[in-house]
């Protein structure tokens, strides 16, 4: 198919072919994975990993190569190759721009910062709702799958060093968010906004499947908002590299959270979601509503950038 053919397509038929290129990527970046932990480690670890067996000597290294092999990689893969040599617009889709305010880095720190209360409130939420009753069987292969993605988080986020802990920083907080940011709000909102037309229809829609795709139903909530976050900060900045930057804090610091925890830096456990209150809750949404509000107007260039 030519360049001009495939801009030419309906934005639906863009979707298909970018989740098409995913899908073999991923099922590809899967062989591969399993070959090399056969190899490196023999069958029996790939098993034991397949299980999420933490009794496995080798299950943390095993998971790390099939999480960055079969995942990370071609994710970043099929974004790559679906704007640049498919549609053949890297710029218009991946939206790698540097040309934003700077100081607009400054409050979507202060953005995500101030989101853990409201992240925590709507986790709460989530956690309460429940399906009808003829929808329990439903119910329990969420739960189930809740629970397994929970304990595959336990097995890669282990940190007994500072070394690993900056690895798991650069891993699971720079590339995942580079990597996610690429595929979500690169290429998905990008098309979105064309077959929509609609900018808010498209950041909500993409923040929806972000948090579908990594099958937590119940964490969907906090997860939609982050992506709904990350959305808004690439629509009204037309750059990508300010959802990576939100992405990485949240990301960031859910590891380096974790690693003082583990080695009793600190006492608050990362998985608690009743640290805050409701008068926390409300004031983190007011403080978060006028961020992004000042967020909106610097990036449109509605507000002077402050030490100019």
């Amino acid at each position: 198919m030519t360049e001009s053919a495939i801009k030419q397509q309906h934005p639906s038929i863009q979707l298909l072919i970018f989740v098409g290129i995913i899908a073999g990527i991923i099922g590809a970046g899967y062989i591969i994975g399993a070959g090399v932990v056969i190899a490196v480690f023999g069958v029996n670890t790939l098993v034991e990993i397949a299980q999420l067996n933490l009794n496995d000597p080798h299950a943390a290294e095993g998971l790390w190569i099939m999480q960055i092999v079969s995942t990370t990689i071609p994710i970043f893969a099929a974004a790559f190759i679906f704007a640049k040599y498919v549609v053949k617009d890297t710029g218009g889709y991946l939206r790698t721009s540097f040309k934003f305010p700077w100081f607009l880095m400054v409050i979507i720190f202060c953005v995500m910062l101030m989101s853990a209360p409201l992240i925590e409130g709507l986790a709460n939420i989530n956690q309460k709702l429940q399906l009808p009753d003829f929808l329990s069987g439903l119910q329990k292969w969420m739960r189930d799958t809740e629970d397994q993605a929970q304990k595959l988080t336990t097995i890669l986020l282990q940190m007994k060093s500072a070394g690993s802990m900056i690895f798991k920083l650069l891993v699971v907080g720079l590339f995942t968010a580079v990597v996610e940011e690429f595929m979500f709000r690169g290429c998905i909102q990008t098309i979105l906004l064309k077959w929509t037309k609609s900018p808010h229809a498209a950041v909500w829609i993409a923040a929806t499947l972000f948090s579908a795709f990594h099958l937590e139903f119940f964490g969907f909530l906090p997860r939609l908002m982050l992506g709904v976050l990350f959305g808004y900060f690439v629509l009204w900045s037309g750059s990508i590299w300010t959802s990576v930057w939100a992405h990485f804090i949240n990301n960031g610091t859910a590891v380096i959270v974790s690693y003082l925890y583990q080695n009793k830096m600190i006492s608050i456990n990362p998985d608690d979601t009743h640290v805050f209150n409701l008068p926390v809750y409300l004031f983190s949404l007011i403080i978060i509503l006028f961020l992004l509000y000042l967020c909106r107007n610097m990036a449109m260039g509605k507000l002077k950038m402050p030490f100019k």
